[in-house]
């Protein structure tokens, strides 16, 4: 269940055994439980609705004049109607969201200085207002680091999570495939129960769940910050995925064998280019249909 749900749910009062343990092992519980104690504070006194009403139906009545009496009920539920969404809105707030779309790079800085860039489709999360408790960063996509001297912090993905030590270092996942690699610096690197130290050079490559060795890295940051994609013995596949996000389009490549590797760039500011730079090494035709459609074939 999303965290939003749980936490929905929390403040209903309608959580079962298992999503009860799975709440108390967000990483914010604790604050969460704080934040609800204290609104108690603000609870509206009791009252009893009928007689409210009819005292207020009476007013009405005998006076024959215009009162606000008759008010003071729903002033009273609207209030804690009021606290309770503020509460609700807070939790669902806590967590501080970066977004790069397709196409997009976004570029952004954490709590400690460290700087971020996001990647085309790629989402970082974290919590900005518990950072100097929990410094934690969920990664969905690919992103590059540059980290403040003395920070530390986890790059927490599906695939496994990244120890900062203080460094330079550029972490990818997507489906099926995590890669690190560390431009300076060093960083720490778990991968189901396995944990490797990467120096600067060093890359860390996963593929379909396999190790996959990779030479010494000579660059000083990854090629699409200077919007190029790089790959050596990539599969096709992997290759024209990484089109469609930076180019927002999709790529009809079923009379093709997308298995094959490859070697070699495209610019993210030219498709015309770009197209030409990753078919014609493999003497492949393409043809594009509404601008944003691609059909590969084979010559």
């Amino acid at each position: 269940m999303k965290r939003e749900d749980l936490i929905k749910k929390w403040l209903d009062n309608e959580l079962n055994t298992q999503e009860l343990k799975a709440f108390k092992a967000l990483e914010d519980y604790e604050a969460l439980v704080k934040l609800s104690n204290a609104t108690k504070r603000f609870k509206a006194p009791e009252f009893n609705t009928s007689e409210e009403l009819n005292t207020a139906l009476h007013t009405i009545n005998t006076t024959k004049q215009y009162s606000l009496n008759w008010l003071k009920p729903l002033l009273r539920v609207a209030a804690i109607l009021a606290i309770s969404f503020s509460v609700y809105y807070y939790t669902r707030t806590l967590d501080t969201n970066k977004e790069a779309t397709v196409a997009q790079k976004v570029e952004f800085k954490l709590p400690d200085a460290s700087s971020v860039t996001l990647n085309a489709l790629s989402t970082l999360t974290y919590n900005k207002k518990n950072w100097s408790n929990v410094r934690d960063v969920e990664l969905n996509g690919e992103a590059y680091f540059k980290v403040a001297k003395g920070s530390t912090f986890n790059v927490i993905t599906s695939a496994g999570t990244v120890t900062v030590l203080g460094t330079q270092f550029n972490v990818k996942q997507r489906e099926n495939f995590f890669e690190v690699v560390c431009y300076e610096g060093s960083v720490s690197v778990t991968y189901e129960t396995n944990t490797e130290i990467l120096k600067s050079g060093d890359s860390f490559l996963i593929i379909d769940g396999k190790f996959i060795a990779k030479e010494k890295e000579t660059q000083l940051n990854p090629s699409w910050i200077n919007n190029e994609s790089y790959f050596k013995s990539m599969s096709f596949a992997h290759v024209l995925h990484e089109f469609e996000r930076q180019y927002d389009v999709t790529i009809n490549s079923q009379h093709i064998d997308v298995k094959q590797l490859f070697t070699g760039s495209f610019v993210h500011n030219n498709k015309e280019l770009a197209l030409k730079s990753i078919t014609l090494p493999l003497d492949l035709n393409y043809s594009i249909e509404n601008n944003n459609s691609i059909v590969l074939s084979r010559e």
